[in-house]
């Protein structure tokens, strides 16, 4: 009789599969977004967009301000590092991070939106010197968190070089007002038209339990130029803060400003503002190396401004000044040929660089410096005097608004953690989502929208802002671009692909979880997640 050579299986047995044996398994994650992780000021960029683009425009605003109390000046002034990360660059370009910004400012400032007030008063004072932007985000910070802040300043007004230096055909005067006025309210005194010299004694006469130090680059520098009038040479800060307080110097019809920064390109555009037939920018270096955003040189030449590379002042006369012709060396360095050229100048603008007027801080015992600014902790910003640190142009770093805002914010929580004996400590960071981590499959084609502006020919002929603002329909579909890196936003794409029913939804605004007992490890809810919150990990 013939028998089965084959052996029965054990039923009993369970150890076996047939299906294939699981070696990796999917999680949830939330990844940090590449805008979130530029921005300087250290919003969280893609969770006001969010709400912008579900139409909740309060919502989104006061999630703004909560790392940053300026939107509506941030909106227009800003650089926007956030959007040179964005990963819809690498689509059809970046989203319009700084335009819904401004529009979210611009509304709160028309509804009267205010902060919200603290819950709580500490009972300790704190010292502000220098109304910039970043001791006003530090004034903001501490008084949010119930502490006394006093901000003294010596300028006739608050703002900082966002008031006397920032041109108004950039930042109007009436927006930026709008958003310093929330500061009062929220109950931070502004002490103007105050220089302080003695920093211990004020400390100890107001009672100050901790100090943050936040003077601005209000200084020229300046260099021996020979000349012949030196009436016909002026700085680049004086120039723009004369402007600024309202008067109109006479510059006469040809200008020539010697530098290639931001403040050369702010000085040259407001010289054609004043009635200048030629504004000629001189730098010594080349176009590549010049230290100007390439947006602020592009707006310049706009407006009729000229470029001259490669040159440096050498003398300066009655009616001209003389400038001789550079080239790059070996090493891309420039250096002088020997040959000269004339220009014709009314006036010659410096516009250098700027320093820090910190000699009241030279008198402190213990204080270090680099040149012009202080030496801090580069993570607490307290300087080597116990209880007072310092920020924005006051310290090593790139001087722009938004810098000296995040400043502001950090300095403010170390301050905080300072009163309160303990230390503060940073959360940890989530890893970056990064292009190649996100699946595209979900998003279609969206054309960014721009914003309007005036016509060069129309711009020169006063300081009116150049660049409006968008609509609230414009508003939500920019802020609709976003592809929320990183971040599950529940587009049920793993609840279809899953084969195996393994994927629980838990209800709007919880996302989802895994049932394991199904799952296979087949990795087809981590291919297809569009924004890359899903990983594949090693089974245990």
């Amino acid at each position: 009789m013939a028998r089965d050579i084959t052996e029965l299986p054990d039923l009993a047995d369970a150890s076996g599969r047939v299906a294939p044996v699981r070696t990796r398994m999917p999680i949830y994650l939330d990844r940090l977004p590449p805008c979130n992780s530029a921005c300087p000021a250290g919003e969280n960029i893609q969770e006001w967009l969010r709400l912008a683009k579900a139409g909740q425009d309060e919502a989104a605003w006061r999630e703004l301000v909560k790392n940053n109390p300026f939107p509506a000046i941030h909106g227009r002034v800003c650089y926007h590092p956030c959007e040179g990360a964005c990963n819809r660059v690498e689509l059809d370009g970046s989203v319009s991070i700084h335009s819904v910004e401004r529009y979210l400012g611009d509304l709160a400032i028309e509804k009267g939106w205010q902060f919200d007030k603290p819950r709580f008063s500490s009972g300790r004072k704190v010292l502000v010197v220098g109304a910039g932007p970043s001791g006003l985000s530090a004034a903001y910070q501490l008084a949010k968190m119930g502490h006394e802040v006093e901000i003294r300043d010596s300028s006739p007004l608050p703002g900082g070089m966002m008031r006397y230096g920032i041109p108004e055909y950039r930042l109007p005067r009436d927006v930026l007002d709008a958003e310093i006025d929330r500061l009062y309210a929220l109950g931070v005194k502004i002490t103007t038209e105050y220089r302080v010299l003695d920093l211990l004694a004020d400390q100890a006469e107001g009672g100050f339990e901790a100090v943050f130090v936040a003077i601005g680059a209000h200084l020229s520098k300046r260099i021996d130029i020979p000349n012949r009038d030196a009436s016909k040479i002026v700085d680049a800060v004086s120039f723009l803060r004369d402007v600024a307080s309202g008067e109109r110097p006479l510059i006469g019809r040809k200008v020539a400003i010697y530098g290639g920064g931001n403040t050369a390109m702010d000085a040259a555009r407001v010289a054609r503002r004043l009635g200048a037939e030629e504004s000629i920018i001189v730098y010594r270096r080349t176009e590549e190396q010049m230290p100007a955003h390439a947006e602020e040189k592009e707006g310049a030449e706009r407006e009729g401004v000229k470029m001259n590379w490669l040159r440096t002042i050498s003398s300066v006369d009655e009616s001209d000044l003389t400038v001789e012709i550079m080239e790059l060396d070996e090493n891309g360095k420039a250096r002088g040929t020997g040959r000269f050229e004339k220009l014709e100048a009314d006036t010659v603008i410096l516009a250098l660089g700027q320093e820090t007027d910190s000699n009241f801080l030279r008198r402190l015992p213990g204080m270090h410096f680099d040149h012009d600014v202080v030496q801090v902790n580069p993570r607490t910003l307290m300087t080597d005097v116990p209880g007072i640190f310092a920020g924005g142009d006051a310290v090593p770093s790139d001087r722009t608004v938004t810098i000296g805002v995040g400043h502001g914010k950090r300095a403010a929580k170390q301050i905080d953690a300072y009163l309160a004996g303990r230390e503060a400590v940073d959360r940890p960071k989530h890893d970056l989502a990064s292009f190649e981590k996100l699946n595209l499959w979900y998003f279609g084609d969206a054309r960014r929208n721009t914003q309007p502006e005036l016509e060069p020919g129309e711009r020169v002929t006063d300081f009116d802002e150049i660049v409006g603002g968008l609509t609230e329909e414009q508003a939500h579909t920019e802020a609709a671009r976003c592809l929320s890196c990183g971040n599950c936003f529940e587009c049920d794409g793993c609840l279809g692909s899953c084969p195996e029913d393994a994927i629980i939804k838990l209800g709007k605004g919880n996302r989802y979880r895994y049932d394991y007992d199904k799952c296979t490890g087949c990795a087809t809810c981590f291919e297809q997640c569009p924004v890359g919150a899903i990983a594949m990990i090693e089974e245990n």
